[in-house]
């Protein structure tokens, strides 16, 4: 959806709520999607023939709910979408499960499949690369815990990582 007009937050959450009912119980129905979202079944009544208009799902009063494949298309990459936030937010910012969920569900609705994946590529470098990898965040988790970067461990950090470079490459260059 990025050169037409994007979904609202909400018709997204409707279609995330979906996704995840039709995998519990293979249909979502309005009761339960009311139920999930926390609003009124009429209110839900009245989005489902929104999303029905614009072909991504399949919707008759009074009958189940299922997802077009382009509905689920989207649906999928609004999941995609939080899991990647959330994991950064929990385990890079090292914020809580609870507040890394919150934020990652406002912000999944702002940030495109372009930022997503830029973040994704983030965080595969933080992880593998020999410069960074589980050293730096390390050093970011002790940082974020005394609140003060400590410049004595910045030389030690340093050589180990031209260490790890140099036996890298001996191994790439022994093949």
């Amino acid at each position: 959806m990025s050169k037409r007009k994007r979904l609202s937050e909400s018709l997204e959450d409707y279609l995330e709520t979906i996704l995840d009912l039709e995998h519990q119980q293979k249909v979502a129905r309005v009761k339960d999607i009311a139920d999930k979202l926390g609003v009124l079944r009429g209110t839900v009544s009245g989005t489902l023939k929104t999303l029905a208009e614009k072909n991504l799902i399949h919707y008759e009063p009074y009958s189940f709910i299922t997802l077009t494949s382009n509905g689920a298309r989207i649906a999928k990459e609004i999941r995609r979408r939080h899991k990647v936030i959330k994991d950064f937010l929990q385990n890079v910012l090292l914020m809580d499960d609870d507040k890394a969920d919150e934020n990652a569900c406002r912000m999944e609705h702002a940030m495109d499949k372009e930022a997503i994946d830029r973040l994704v590529q983030f965080i595969d470098y933080i992880q593998y690369c020999p410069r960074t990898g589980e050293d730096w965040i390390e050093a970011f988790v002790n940082y974020f815990n005394r609140n003060e970067h400590q410049t004595e461990d910045c030389r030690q950090c340093l050589e180990d990582c031209v260490t790890r470079y140099r036996e890298n490459r001996s191994l790439v260059s022994d093949k």
